[in-house]
């Protein structure tokens, strides 16, 4: 059974906005680092991305994927690798805890597999550097107010 990493922060807004901010894929390159380019090519009823197409480049690793989403509530979206150059498996979820008024603990979980050999410890690191980076860009992204910007 694979292995994962899961990280935690609290964000200073309700939950419904710190989900606005991870279901709008199009701004991602705008707060995300290394992605670049960021694509809906499906969507459910709801309006919900079920397909995203991701192009990252983080220095070394430069790789294009697509990603599938499963949104279970309001407070949880999960998704699975179903295309990419690089990895064979990238499977992850953000769950969303209310943590007082306007407050929200968000729990980010990842698996990372990649097709090249790497010794479990170096995933392990990658997988929490991405973590940590994707929280902190999240938060600010969000307590920014950037996310509300340009909608209505």
């Amino acid at each position: 059974m694979a292995e994962h990493t899961r990280s935690s922060i609290t964000v200073d807004a309700a939950p419904a906005e710190v989900m606005g901010v991870i279901a709008d894929f199009a701004r991602y390159p705008e707060w995300t680092g290394e992605v670049k380019e960021a694509e809906v090519l499906s969507a459910d009823a709801d309006g919900r991305a079920e397909r995203v197409r991701l192009l990252l480049d983080a220095g070394a690793i430069r790789d294009e994927h697509t990603l599938a989403y499963t949104w279970h509530s309001a407070h949880e979206v999960s998704w699975s690798l179903v295309t990419s150059q690089m990895l064979r498996a990238l499977d992850g979820s953000y769950r969303l805890a209310p943590a007082g008024p306007d407050r929200t603990e968000v729990t980010y979980q990842l698996t990372v597999d990649v097709k090249i050999p790497m010794l479990g410890m170096i995933k392990r690191k990658a997988e929490k550097v991405i973590i940590d980076r994707a929280l902190e860009g999240l938060k600010q992204r969000v307590e920014s107010g950037a996310g509300r910007a340009d909608q209505g």
